[in-house]
């Protein structure tokens, strides 16, 4: 008799074309995701090969009850490392019948200045660095932390290696290979400053697929997670006091900053992102007042700074890019739960189409 592991590890090519392809996309919160499995009658590797799908708005926060339906747009193809085969995860947008986006659709906004002439000649990298906080799922407590206590304080555990300092290994190291697999261009993971606090780094992703590989690899995230019997927390501040916040580094170049005389380009572009404080500020996640108070390694939220190898500052300048003239910067300032086609693309249009 087949046990359960046996069925659900079944090799579906030994019998049939057939695939499995599962829709993912964002609910009406803007930081759950969604998703749903459909049959397919063989292997597709272009997201416009995929038939489009629909939903139930209302059961998202996305909809009324009576008129519903909204339509999954597939957008970006990733390897399924949970089916493995030629199975695949779709990361999709959302519309209404009538073809228009829906206001959580942010990825359709993205995508439009991503693809405007004098963004696209830049050709935009982005890495991003996602910071996040497993919790014991009955009681959202930092796994590793004793159950209504605390443990030492902050120093050890950044990179930390032993059962008293690490906690939740397992799960970092499944997320890592299976973002490998899936196709993501996941680039590293660490222990972060607070125990049982992580990061794992995107990139350099080129534009648009930027946003879509951080959020598939955040739905891998939830997905291990929720196999370990473990809640994942983007909160930017899970618990208070003298503990880092979570946040979501967004290290970013243009081909301009990349070539030579890059630096006096990379200079201008925080000048503009200074001007333009308040409302990058406003979209870079929710809660994030609680984060950016000046201590654990942030610059205050009221407050734009930028320097030389600062961690305590706004934006950061590598030391490197400095005596190269010419790299990249690091925005220090978004939160853990930032949308990144939100943050990614208004980046972009900061820094290249707007003329203050």
């Amino acid at each position: 008799m087949a046990s359960l592991t046996d069925l659900v590890n079944l090799n579906l090519s030994d019998t049939t074309e057939k695939i499995i392809a599962e829709y993912i996309w964002i609910g009406g919160s803007g930081m759950d995701l969604r998703s749903k499995a459909r049959t397919l009658s063989g292997p597709v590797t272009d997201p416009s090969d995929l038939p489009k799908w629909n939903y139930d708005g209302s059961s998202t926060g996305q909809a009324p009850g009576e008129d519903s339906e909204v339509i999954l747009h597939p957008q970006a193809i990733f390897k399924d490392p949970f089916r493995r085969g030629n199975n695949i995860l779709v990361m999709c947008d959302c519309y209404t019948p009538a073809g228009e986006p829906i206001p959580t659709n942010k990825r359709y906004n993205a995508a439009k200045i991503f693809k405007d002439l004098e963004v696209a000649a830049e050709e935009p990298w982005y890495g991003i660095e996602q910071e996040y906080t497993l919790l014991q799922k009955d009681i959202n407590w930092p796994l590793g932390w004793p159950v209504g206590g605390f443990p030492g304080p902050q120093g050890p555990y950044y990179c930390g290696v032993g059962a008293d300092k690490s906690f939740g290994r397992d799960i970092v190291d499944a997320h890592y290979k299976a973002c490998l697999y899936a196709g993501i261009n996941i680039s590293g993971i660490n222990g972060e400053v607070m125990p049982g606090q992580w990061e794992f780094q995107v990139g350099p992703s080129v534009g648009i697929s930027s946003g879509d590989q951080i959020w598939v690899a955040r739905y891998i995230l939830e997905r291990i997670t929720e196999i370990a019997g473990v809640v994942v927390s983007f909160d930017p501040k899970p618990i208070p006091g003298d503990w880092n916040g979570a946040g979501a580094h967004c290290n970013y170049s243009t081909k301009s900053m990349r070539n030579e005389g890059g630096y006096e380009i990379i200079k201008s572009a925080i000048e503009k992102l200074k001007l333009r404080h308040k409302e990058h500020i406003a979209a870079y996640g929710e809660g994030n007042e609680r984060r950016l108070t000046g201590r654990h390694e942030t610059a205050d939220i009221h407050t734009f700074s930028w320097g030389v190898a600062n961690r305590g500052a706004s934006v950061r300048v590598g030391r490197e890019t400095e005596q190269n003239g010419k790299g990249y910067f690091e925005d220090r300032r978004p939160a853990s739960n930032m949308d990144p086609y939100v943050v990614t693309s208004m980046i972009a249009e900061t820094t290249i189409i707007w003329k203050p």
